[in-house]
């Protein structure tokens, strides 16, 4: 799973947790925002606090935040004005009803939310996409697992040809999910890294799209955006 936050420690884990909890008991009937992700895309509704008791709070949720806290078995929160604190947090879940959008969450902690800041919004793919890299005179091969406009993550077989700041030239296959036809896009990238100890290696490359290119891929991107959301509301848990 992706990790979307930093954990913030600021006593010890348990006096973190007795605390936003002491807050909580305040606030009951109070809504409070919640975020998730599913497969990139962010799933943010406001839950209300219902109750407060042996370290958990119950909360009434979105029926696609109780799907999404489900797979992810926690949930982060915004924190409230009305807190002593002001950072942002995450609850362990505890108890989940889809049917009955009730969560239970407990083991609270401080949270520094990386996602926000993100500039593009991001996309999985449930197939990897192929994408071709040309470096030098050598043309390698590699899957894309996720896209946004500013850049993707994909599978490579091997690095030793793709050092850190690499600029190279890709062609991406994108497919339009109407229709079933491949577009083959053309882009300038950099490679930011490459990770894995074996293959298949993770590459994160950052795109330099062109106005035509920045718009294929944006296509792309919106029509996975409603497939995923699709899905998510689809979902039986």
């Amino acid at each position: 799973m992706f990790q979307y936050f930093d954990k913030i420690v600021k006593g010890t884990e348990r006096e973190d947790s007795l605390v936003i909890i002491q807050n909580m008991k305040e606030l009951i009937g109070t809504s409070f925002s919640f975020l998730n992700y599913y497969k990139e895309i962010p799933v943010s509704y406001d839950a209300k606090l219902v109750n407060v008791d042996n370290e958990m709070a119950e909360f009434e949720v979105h029926e696609y935040q109780a799907k999404v806290i489900t797979l992810e078995h926690k949930a982060l929160i915004r924190s409230h004005e009305k807190f002593s604190f002001r950072e942002d947090m995450f609850g362990e879940a505890f108890y989940v009803n889809v049917a009955r959008k009730k969560v239970i969450l407990c083991n609270f902690g401080y949270a520094k939310i990386r996602s926000d800041m993100r500039r593009f919004v991001r996309v999985v793919l449930d197939r990897p996409l192929e994408a071709e890299m040309i470096v030098a005179e050598d043309i390698l091969k590699g899957g894309i697992k996720d896209i946004s406009l500013g850049g993707a993550s994909i599978d490579v077989m091997s690095k030793e040809q793709l050092p850190t700041g690499l600029d190279i030239n890709m062609f991406l296959k994108l497919p339009d999910i109407a229709n079933g036809s491949i577009h083959e896009v053309g882009v300038a990238a950099t490679v930011i890294k490459v990770t894995g100890d074996e293959a298949p290696y993770n590459c994160f490359v950052e795109f330099y799209p062109e106005k035509h290119s920045q718009q294929q891929i944006s296509y792309y991107i919106n029509q996975r955006q409603v497939e995923i959301i699709k899905e998510l509301k689809e979902q039986t848990l």
